[in-house]
């Protein structure tokens, strides 16, 4: 299989999940300490990552979470921000200007700031008042620390044993899941590697998946016009753009708002001949509890489009680490 190292992707989660003991002392530090909010705050992938693990929270939570994007914050503010709130936020580089700005603005509010910096040494990693660096792995550790926020405002019964299935079950499940779907994503890039565009539909913790799929990944690093749509609002204008000859893709997780992309997938064969659905469901994830499936689905759905990345990038001879203006040019 094209770029897959099943090995090093095994280590790479459970090394994310063996972080849980470090996560769980910083939140129940911060839940010690009391706070009047949780923030979210991303920029582009890092903003994806925040809309996902905001999603998993409001359906099970009463705690105040909320996501912030970086740059809106550094021009607009935000005064629910200040001394008794938390802001959670995840860098690779360390150095990605909307998020240093962003956390000096929080640091100047008053807020505490906990931060997943994968380079230790970066100087955002100096302006965090929690800092954890480990590589790659961001949605698990997101929801790692919401899990324990919830748990901690009992609102996660089943905390242990969720995590013990993790601990188990997960690596394995993820791998396995990309194995399933290498056909099918082989398939998928050849048919789609010179659209003109590609409309991604999802919703849930799906839709930060499809944000940052359709941005992220086929614009920035395949250098292909897309459109996300969140399910809810397709048939509030993008269903009449929408012919026989469309590409569209539909993300299908399992979580609470399934129901709103299955509605999306009952309608298109009406109006689109060139439609892909994408279901988590369709994947085995052995070892997982079905009452779980719902809050790993994210997780799920990157394996799979994972594969499509890996099979586009060897059709199109276009090495997805080439950029021709992101951080190539002052702007």
């Amino acid at each position: 299989m094209l770029k897959f190292d099943e090995k090093k992707q095994i280590d790479s989660v459970n090394g994310a999940l063996a972080l849980r003991g470090e996560i769980e002392s910083i939140v129940d530090k911060i839940c010690a300490s009391g706070f009047d909010g949780i923030y979210f705050i991303g920029i582009g992938g890092t903003y994806a990552s925040s809309l996902q693990v905001v999603s998993h929270m409001k359906s099970k939570s009463a705690l105040p979470v909320y996501v912030e994007n970086a740059a809106e914050y550094i021009t607009t503010g935000n005064r629910r921000i200040g001394e008794k709130s938390v802001v959670i936020i995840s860098s690779v580089t360390g150095s990605t200007v909307e998020m240093v700005d962003a956390v000096r603005l929080v640091k100047k509010a008053g807020a505490k700031v906990f931060g997943f910096i994968d380079v230790k040494n970066a100087s955002l990693a100096q302006e965090v008042d929690y800092l954890i660096s480990y590589p790659a792995n961001e949605q698990l550790k997101f929801f790692m620390v919401a899990d324990r926020f919830m748990y901690n405002n009992h609102e996660f019964d089943d905390y242990y044993r969720y995590y013990e299935e993790m601990d188990k079950y997960l690596a394995r499940a993820l791998v396995e899941t990309e194995k399933s779907a290498d056909e099918f994503g082989s398939e998928f890039a050849r048919k789609h590697k010179d659209d003109k565009i590609h409309y991604f539909i999802g919703a849930g913790n799906q839709w930060g998946a499809t944000y940052s799929y359709a941005m992220c990944y086929w614009e920035e690093q395949h250098w292909i016009r897309t459109k996300s749509i969140h399910s809810a609002e397709f048939f509030h204008g993008t269903l009449e753009v929408i012919d026989r000859d469309t590409p569209v893709t539909v993300f299908v997780g399992e979580d609470k708002e399934r129901p709103l992309s299955e509605r999306v997938v009952k309608f298109l064969p009406r109006i689109c001949g060139d439609y892909t659905v994408i279901d988590t469901k369709d994947y085995e994830l052995k070892g997982i509890s079905p009452e779980f499936r719902g809050n790993i689905s994210h997780l799920v759905m990157h394996a799979v489009t994972q594969r499509i990345d890996a099979h586009m990038e060897e059709i199109n001879c276009h090495p997805m680490e080439i950029r021709r203006y992101y951080r190539c040019l002052e702007y």
